[in-house]
């Protein structure tokens, strides 16, 4: 080739050279508050300046159908294989209402954890592993507006009734809670330790610089009188930051600008640390809590879900409480973090971006800082001559045997100031038809039973007990069939959340609804929305619609 057909040919091989790595390059970011659904995406050397860090958009995901075909967008994909760890979860089946199985017990949950996450890969054009999703976290990610405590208990009890969505002749009950608000300037004082895990695994862009973030958003919100320690822990664990007043804001948010990410993962010494450091800082009328944020991947020292769930449980007694934020993908460890937050009567949320954050620490920071009532149980008994059957939506792995209703040595789940918990039944009723008589149980055991009121529906009980109390207090509330067919925003939108719910996790319960039946119901019943999280919801709907067509 003589020398102008090489200049030619290196101008050729110039040009593509340049276009190609002009078509590979990353679309422009924008900030964490601009785009709502953004993870944080700094540069490593940003991730330990005071640089906020920036965001990129998630998917765009439309939010209307139009005659009947929903907006053609790409299609979610299977999750890949990755090291994240979901605990294994089989949904209640139906039961029947003859004797003792009348009776369905299990503690509240006010976790939101899973909802969160499942935004999180159908955003990355994933659909989320089955076991990841959990019905009851999806429905209490959304408040819904029951009315305040009129009484001395620290919650209201409602009850309403409507036709199932995916099965005809069958109705969907709700009991939902409601937790006494409380203004931020009325919370007691708190002592607070952020355990942080700088591990190596925290090295990405949506785990250590977002948690940071987080938890700056928390420090702007604190008081005079409230104090903040930082516990890290990698290889090892250590203090980073002694415990400081709230009015510091600076010191505290200059300690969280210093951490990196490096090293393994002692996740069981940083724990121990940190509840060392609440204990020599105890406020005895405070609220004191260790919050946790990690991946979850504890690989050095005392890593044995027994040894850390005992550990827990044991300073729990002691008064300090844990609550769980978990943070990335890839190697997340979902179940070993929800069991922790559990045990540690605190609650357990995913921050999968900065508006998730701004969600927990300041839109909802009294339900994640102060618990109003701790071990709350529920048990519901269903009138036999009015229902055939019921299954509870969820709360799979906050089932409770029966006995366990009474006995105030159980634990069970907590309920923060301002939060709702919403638990649905799908019943299938009798009609005014009688169940056959049993043929081998006794009379007691029957469908039988003297004064009667044959208009109830079922009988809810609540035990509950204060924050500083070892005894319980029950309540008592019944449910009866005039009050069916409720039209209000609140059960006909948790119940839409519930079938998608059941349709990502291809129940054998779904019945015959589908993605567009579900997403018209949100929308119909949306209510008020004003920081968008409901219109969100019908978005994923509309986005995770196409793995069926």
């Amino acid at each position: 080739m003589n020398s102008n057909g090489k200049k030619v040919l290196s101008m050729f091989l110039a040009s593509f050279l340049i276009f190609g790595c002009s078509m590979s390059k990353r679309a422009p970011v924008t900030s964490a508050n601009e785009s709502y659904q953004g993870y944080y995406s700094p540069t490593p050397a940003d991730a330990s300046s005071n640089t906020r860090p920036q965001a990129t958009s998630a998917p765009m995901v439309p939010s209307v159908a139009q005659k009947n075909n929903l907006t053609q967008i790409d299609p979610p994909i299977l999750s890949p294989r990755s090291s994240e760890e979901y605990s294994k979860l089989i949904e209640n089946k139906f039961m029947d209402t003859i004797g003792q199985n009348a009776l369905s017990t299990f503690s509240i949950d006010v976790d939101t954890a899973s909802y969160s996450n499942i935004r999180r890969f159908l955003n990355t054009n994933q659909m989320p592993p089955k076991d990841s999703v959990r019905i009851e976290e999806m429905i209490n990610y959304f408040s819904y507006d029951y009315p305040q405590p009129t009484d001395n208990t620290p919650f209201s009890i409602n009850m309403e009734t409507i036709k199932s969505p995916w099965k005809e002749g069958n109705k969907v009950v709700s009991i939902g809670l409601q937790g006494k608000r409380v203004a931020k300037e009325n919370l007691p004082p708190s002592n607070i330790v952020f355990l942080i895990d700088t591990s190596g695994s925290m090295y990405d862009v949506n785990k250590l610089p977002l948690l940071k973030e987080s938890f700056k958003l928390l420090v702007k919100e604190l008081r005079e009188e409230d104090r903040v320690s930082i516990v890290t822990y990698a290889g090892s664990a250590g203090v980073a930051l002694e415990s400081t007043s709230g009015a510091n804001k600076n010191k505290i948010i200059s300690a969280l600008d210093q951490l990196q990410a490096s090293g393994s993962t002692a996740g069981g010494q940083g724990i121990n640390l940190a509840y060392k450091i609440a204990k020599d800082n105890f406020i005895k009328s405070g609220n004191n809590r260790v919050i946790l944020a990690t991946d979850g991947d504890f690989n050095v020292g005392v890593s044995s879900e027994t040894d850390l769930v005992n550990l827990i449980e044991q300073k729990r007694n002691e008064g300090v409480f844990l609550s769980v934020l978990g943070f990335g993908m890839g190697n997340y460890k979902d179940g070993k973090m929800e069991k922790l937050a559990d045990k540690g009567n605190g609650n357990y949320a995913y921050i999968d971006n900065f508006n998730e954050a701004k969600k927990v620490f300041v839109s909802q920071l009294t339900g994640t800082l102060l618990t109003i009532a701790k071990d709350v149980k529920i048990q519901v008994e269903f009138n036999p001559l009015k229902v055939k059957s019921y299954r509870l939506i969820g709360y799979e792995n906050r089932s409770l045997a029966n006995e366990d209703f009474n006995n105030d040595k159980k634990d069970a789940g907590e309920l923060g100031a301002g939060h709702t918990v919403t638990a649905l039944y799908e019943i299938e009723t009798t009609g005014n038809s009688f169940v056959d008589p049993l043929k081998y149980q006794n009379s007691t055991q029957s469908t039988t039973v003297p004064n009667f009121k044959t208009s109830e529906l079922m009988t809810v009980k609540l035990r509950y007990k204060e924050p500083k109390e070892t005894e319980s207090k029950l309540i008592v509330k019944t449910l009866d069939e005039s009050q069916i067919e409720s039209t209000s925003n609140a059960i006909n939108f948790a119940t839409s959340v519930a079938g998608f719910g059941m349709l990502l996790r291809n129940s054998e319960f779904k019945g015959n609804t589908n993605y567009f039946n579900i997403m018209e119901m949100a929308k119909k019943y949306k209510g008020q929305d004003l920081e968008g999280y409901r219109q969100e919801f019908i978005d994923l709907i509309s986005k995770s619609s196409f793995t069926n067509n």
